[in-house]
């Protein structure tokens, strides 16, 4: 299940079935589909004749002139088609193939395309067997095969036959519906079709192209774009973002690829463009749309207009560009430590920030922040990577005029969140899950959004600064979904393939299981711009590692060729990581093999496991009311501290202890464990929710986290689940021990931005549209953010009366002292880690081999975890064996394991460095007689045998 799907954004109303036989039906047009002819090698400027572009379709529609560049709306109907029909129940196979799903071979079908929109057609109306009305189709014989594309519904394959508008593409710029008929030849139903499959093997060739987009040259510059169904299409051009237009160029067609292209004089470095496209809409009709490009690598302010330049140009690179280094190399994926961080909440509350620089990329090239600071105590501590939230061009904020709401001060506990409501969708913050333009970086972040170049520049100036802060740069992407469909202002891709990259559901309305509108990556073209996209940030912007974005919603073959692709843009191998859950639409493989976490063993790629986050943190994505307490995890007192709303069972308390085992053993499929009920099993054996618990087959498809941006921090869910009156220092070393947990895992280590320092949004499940007020940092340690006031009622009110009682515990918010203990001790747990290659093992083979438990089963103290690793014969292992223990219990425990009695272990130096920050880890004994551990109360542990 889907743990945490929070952006929600405007969804496109999903039309609803229509009935027989009230609905209308499209009327057939005597035209025949016509192919026009002409080239795109002509432009006009204001005040020249207008063009006369290529064009398939109705010759009588006017063609686009300069004004069409400026008009107020993005989008003029041509003409009006008839919104009753707009269902598409019936799918291509392929070029030559279709089913309508439920449709026998006994049915009578026939597929009408026209260059214009049908008119009205009663059901029951006789069309007659004019040519004109359709091409009739034939039932396929039965196959041995498996059905092609079976999640389309059961029904007979139809043969569309030969025909020259097939063979030439030009019907699928028309009106197409598919009619079935009785021998009278009178209307019994109708559907359009989803024509996604067709266009992919028709225009495959389209594939090969790696020049979509504008490339400049001295002689003006030149276009393309993918738009196969298109009657006609135009470039617009200006001199910046906001100028009137000064050209208008007609592209050419090539009918192979169903490709657009062209070059424009008028068209110069610096400049801008944007494209007016004419497309058959459904439901809407023929209209003429003026939109953005796809492949554009930069816009100008607000995402409206195209920028005109390329990556390579020197008004894109700061000083020193050419010549800095990268990241460095990994020896392998387990040797990341991830951290997790949005741009605006890494400087907005920095008051040694440069006040124009706050909240944008260049904070991170503040050398003296507060904020940069930080990150280079991480990155000596071993940090290797900062995962930057979404910095692609994202529709959510608007980079001009966007405001920041004023909390009233003395406003009381709703105070904050009424503000931040007030003003939401007008804020200057947002996560940023909603992706306009895949490849161009986000405005709202740049200091000047009208200028293209800017942008490109200081994302690249905070790429440098991390780089030399010694930390890599990853990057979350978000390909399984745009921000809108349809006609939409900020839609791009349907306006200008309606219908192509967005997935369908059976009634060709776009689904919307992540809570936007889906992409369609199992078809090729969007693939290849999700494939060309990420190649483009490897390369150009020396991006070292990516996260995606619910990628269980793309086929796993279209991620190993985008591994493939980022490695040869990047001239090595590049990390991928994503959200592998799987649901919705594409779920159990419904459509393809997914990137989901079940789907992807051997291919290298890692996806986030939820096992020992459940068990470590307690509860799910969808808590609310008094579950959010009542659910307490393995950290914060499943049975050993109960709080008020728990009534637990030792059983469970073991039961969380084998999964956060699970984790620690990397999640792998088949190493062994002795559970709590005394079996002993292998990790793909235990249950989870239904799934096996162990699913990765090597430790770097794994990714080990126990708090990320969505849902409730770490502080916040241990706010609300530890027992009311727990001490703040307590509490803290609870976050410490969830933090541990990770730290000691096999697999990639996954913090997110502000859990060392005890980071609370005021706890807020769901801060996406949330704005600074219950997002920000503050790297001075003076607080965490808690008590900021009741957050945002949209996703919290129902939780409120909870969430009251726990902001009036005055044992809740810590000092800056308890902030700052927490910090350090985390870069503990860091520098343990990183000098320690036993919990980094890059093998499966080399986890079975050498990782061992504690003695656990039935007879086991629930609170306290702890295994031990053997480094002999191990290159670099870093010690003969270590032993590491997590006791979650409030007393102090002492732990047996016979098979280590008799050998010489010590403390790990890092807890008996003089700047070790927690100093219970001393108070730990080794017991040699008897192999006995004791462990401190709330006390994460690592001995070493040298």
């Amino acid at each position: 299940m889907r743990e945490a799907i929070f952006h929600p954004l405007p969804r496109c109303p999903i039309p609803g079935r229509r009935g027989l036989p009230a609905r209308s039906l499209a009327g057939l047009l005597a035209a025949a589909v016509v192919l026009g002819t002409g080239g795109g090698a002509g432009y006009a400027r204001a005040g020249d004749a207008a063009p006369t572009p290529v064009r398939i379709g109705d010759p009588a529609i006017p063609a686009a002139s300069l004004a069409d560049c400026d008009a107020a709306a993005p989008a003029t109907v041509l003409r009006a088609g008839d919104p009753a029909l707009v269902e598409a129940e019936a799918i291509w196979l392929d070029a030559d193939t279709l089913r309508w799903p439920g449709k026998g071979p006994g049915a009578r079908l026939r597929l009408v395309s026209t260059p214009e929109v049908f008119k009205t057609l009663a059901v029951g109306q006789r069309i007659g067997a004019d040519p004109a009305h359709g091409w009739r189709l034939q039932p396929v014989e039965p196959s041995a095969a498996p059905p092609r594309l079976p999640w389309a519904g059961e029904g007979v394959d139809w043969d569309v036959g030969a025909s020259e508008a097939w063979r030439t593409g030009a019907a699928f710029a028309g009106d197409l519906v598919l009619l079935e008929v009785d021998v009278q030849d009178r209307v019994l139903d109708a559907t359009r079709v989803q024509h996604a499959a067709a266009l992919d093997e028709r225009y495959a060739a389209a594939a090969a192209i790696d020049d979509f987009g504008v490339r400049p040259g001295d002689d003006g510059s030149a276009f393309r774009l993918w738009a196969p169904t298109a009657a006609a299409v135009s470039v617009c051009v200006y001199p910046d973002d906001a100028a009137a237009a000064t050209a208008l160029a007609p592209l050419a067609r090539d009918d192979a690829t169903g490709a657009w292209s062209g070059t424009v004089p008028q068209a110069r470095r610096g400049g801008y463009y944007t494209y007016l496209v004419e497309v058959f809409v459904p439901g809407t009709g023929r209209v003429r749309n003026r939109v953005t490009d796809p492949y554009a690598v930069s816009l100008g302010a607000d995402s409206k207009r195209a920028w005109i330049g390329d990556l390579d140009d020197p008004a894109t690179k700061p000083a020193g560009w050419d010549t800095a280094p990268r990241g460095r190399d990994l020896a392998a994926a387990t040797d990341a430590m991830l951290y997790e961080l949005h741009v605006r909440d890494f400087s907005i509350a920095d008051d040694s920030v440069p006040a124009a620089h706050r909240g944008k990329y260049l904070a991170f090239a503040a050398p003296d922040s507060d904020g940069t600071a930080h990150l280079r105590r991480l990155a000596g501590a071993g940090m290797t990577d900062v995962h930057l939230l979404p910095v692609y061009d994202f529709g959510s904020v608007p980079e001009v005029g966007c405001v920041t709401p004023a909390i009233p001060a003395g406003g009381g506990v709703e105070a904050a969140q009424a503000a931040v409501a007030a003003v939401k969708e007008r804020d200057c913050f947002n996560w940023g899950y909603d992706p306009v333009h895949y490849t161009a970086p986000e405005g709202s972040y740049a200091t000047d959004p009208h200028d293209g170049a800017a942008r490109v520049r200081e994302f690249r100036t905070m790429v440098m600064a991390l780089h030399a802060a010694g930390l890599r740069v990853g990057m979350d992407v978000v390909y399984n979904h745009t921000f809108a469909s349809g006609q939409k202002d900020k839609s791009v891709l349907d306006r200008i393939v309606p219908g192509y990259y967005h997935r369908l559901d059976a009634k060709g309305a776009v689904a919307q299981s992540t809570c936007c509108d889906n992409t369609a990556t199992e078809n090729t073209m969007m693939a290849k711009l999700m494939i060309d996209s990420a190649a483009t940030w490897a390369r150009a912007y020396r991006i070292d590692s990516f996260r995606f974005d619910l990628m269980g919603h793309q086929p796993r073959a279209a991620m190993e060729r985008l591994q493939r692709a980022v490695d040869a843009a990047a001239g090595r191998h590049l990390l991928l990581i994503g959200e592998g859950w799987n649901f919705g639409e594409i779920a159990d493989g419904r459509r393809f093999v997914q990137a989901s976490q079940l789907s992807l063993g051997g291919s290298g790629i890692g996806t986030f496991s939820d096992r020992a986050r459940d068990a470590v943190r307690g509860g799910g994505c969808c808590d609310s009311g008094t579950a959010l307490a009542a659910n307490q995890g393995w950290a914060n007192g499943l049975h050993h501290a109960p709080n008020r709303f728990n009534k637990t069972t030792p059983y469970q308390l073991q039961r969380a202890a084998d999964l956060l085992r699970v984790g620690l053993a990397g999640t792998l499929r088949d190493v062994e464990l002795v559970t709590y009920d005394g079996s002993t099993k292998r990790l793909d054996a235990i249950d989870y929710a239904g799934q096996p618990a162990g699913y990765a087959h090597a430790p770097g498809e794994v990714v080990n986290y126990v708090e990320n941006h969505d849902n409730l921090t770490l502080f916040d869910a241990n706010a609300l689940k530890l027992p009311a009156g727990t001490p703040a220092a307590e509490r803290a070393r609870v976050q410490v021990l969830a933090l541990a947990t990770v730290a000691f895992s096999q697999g990639i280590a996954y913090f997110h931005a502000g859990a060392e320092i005890l980071r609370s949004k005021s706890l807020d499940r769901n801060s996406f549209n949330s704005g600074d007020a219950f997002n920000r940092i503050d790297w001075s340690l003076a607080g965490n953010g808690f008590g900021t006031g009741l957050p945002p009622a949209e996703d919290n009110g129902s939780s409120w009366e909870v969430m009251r009682a726990v902001l009036a515990d005055p044992s809740v918010p810590p000092s800056p002292a308890e902030i700052g203990w927490t910090r350090d001790a985390f870069l503990d747990l860091l520098r343990i880690r990183s000098a320690s290659p036993l919990l980094r093992l890059a093998d499966a083979a080399e986890v079975r081999r050498r990782l061992h438990f504690a003695p656990a089963g039935p007879e086991a103290d629930g609170t306290v975890v702890g295994a031990w690793l053997d480094g002999e014969g191990l290159a670099g292992a870093g010690a003969r064996r270590l032993a590491y223990f997590i006791n979650a219990g409030a007393t102090a425990a002492t732990v047996r394991v016979p098979a280590l009695a008799g050998l010489s272990f010590e403390l790990h130096p890092v807890h008996t460095a003089d700047e070790a920050a927690d100093l219970r880890p001393r108070t730990a004994r080794y017991d040699a007689a008897d192999g006995a551990f004791r462990v401190p109360a709330r006390t994460a542990v690592v001995f070493v045998a040298p």
